[in-house]
């Protein structure tokens, strides 16, 4: 791991999002750099020799869900976790939200810390994030896991669900899409909209202590990030348009593993990214809802650590 202070890297000493606690995590350096334009945070530990993962969170999280999982991989690997443009401390721009252009962000910042080919591990949003980012850049990438993300135009179902078995599962999607309202309705209150995702899709409703949903709350209340994380879901239709219009010239041919839970989203990652992956195997996760590295990071280390050790 190269020394920001004798290198050449567009490290940014600044952090623009300045009213949100710093957490840290032992054994881990905070990293602010310029990625095409958008200032990004980076928190980045481990071996400097070793693999390089790169892992993405997602809605309403920051790159703290990765915290239980970040130590596991550090003996053997060299970990960075990002936070998406509008996501924790990194900036939040006005516009360009699909996820073509933020994987652009992303794979910028992951050059800017030295790193020309990485492994990439994304969660939900994260995970729209590195699929774009895989048609875009597979070249730089070793392989790419996704975690239980219904992925704009992939696997995200056409239609919301009105069975009440599953709409609680996927009923924000139209509601996030609707201009001004869900500003409106959930200014000064976005602990106990935060908490009910963190509470429901959890297996279990003790996954997250006050702390947890106080910092994830903190997150989307500050600087405009309630704005930034409905932005997401407002350019869906673009980044399912992007998707579409690559996949045309295109399958993904580097090795993808879709690792999902017992109690999630969508029962089987690996099956609903096949058709348009020349690799995907599949792992399941038991125990576990929607959030699996909070409620097993344990098995998500381990089912990392494989990919990249079968994959090396």
């Amino acid at each position: 791991m190269t020394d920001p202070a004798t290198s050449a890297w567009h490290v940014c000493e600044s952090n623009p999002v300045r009213d949100l606690p710093l957490h840290d995590l032992a054994g881990f350096t905070h990293r602010w750099v310029d990625a095409d334009g958008v200032r990004l945070h980076a928190v980045e530990g481990g071996q400097p020799t070793g693999p390089a993962i790169v892992l993405l969170a997602g809605f309403p999280q920051t790159w703290w869900a990765w915290r239980k999982v970040m130590p596991s991989l550090a003996g053997r690997f060299h970990v960075i976790a990002i936070d998406l443009p509008g996501q924790g401390h990194s900036e939040r721009p006005e516009r360009s939200y699909d996820t073509h252009t933020v994987a652009a962000h992303v794979h910028a910042a992951v050059k800017a810390l030295g790193v020309s080919t990485y492994w990439l591990v994304a969660h939900d949003i994260g995970a729209w994030v590195a699929f774009s980012l895989a048609l875009k850049f597979e070249s730089q990438l070793r392989g790419v896991a996704l975690l239980d993300a219904g992925i704009p135009g992939i696997t995200l179902p056409e239609a919301i669900s009105t069975d009440p078995d599953r709409a609680w599962k996927t009923w924000h999607f139209a509601f996030h899409l609707v201009p001004d309202l869900p500003e409106t309705l959930l200014a000064g209150r976005e602990r106990d909209y935060v908490g009910w995702f963190l509470k429901m899709k959890a297996l279990s409703p003790d996954t997250f202590d006050d702390a947890e949903l106080d910092h994830y709350a903190a997150a989307v209340a500050v600087d405009g990030g309630l704005r930034a994380f409905l932005a997401y879901y407002r350019d869906a239709a673009e980044s399912a348009r992007k998707n579409h219009e690559a996949l045309k010239r295109q399958h993904l041919t580097v090795p993808i593993l879709g690792i999902s839970s017992s109690h999630g989203s969508i029962p089987d990652m690996a099956a609903s990214i096949s058709p348009w992956a020349d690799d995907a195997t599949g792992v399941v996760v038991p125990d576990a809802g929607h959030f699996i590295p909070d409620e097993q990071p344990e098995a998500v280390a381990a089912a990392i650590a494989d990919f990249i050790l079968d994959g090396d």
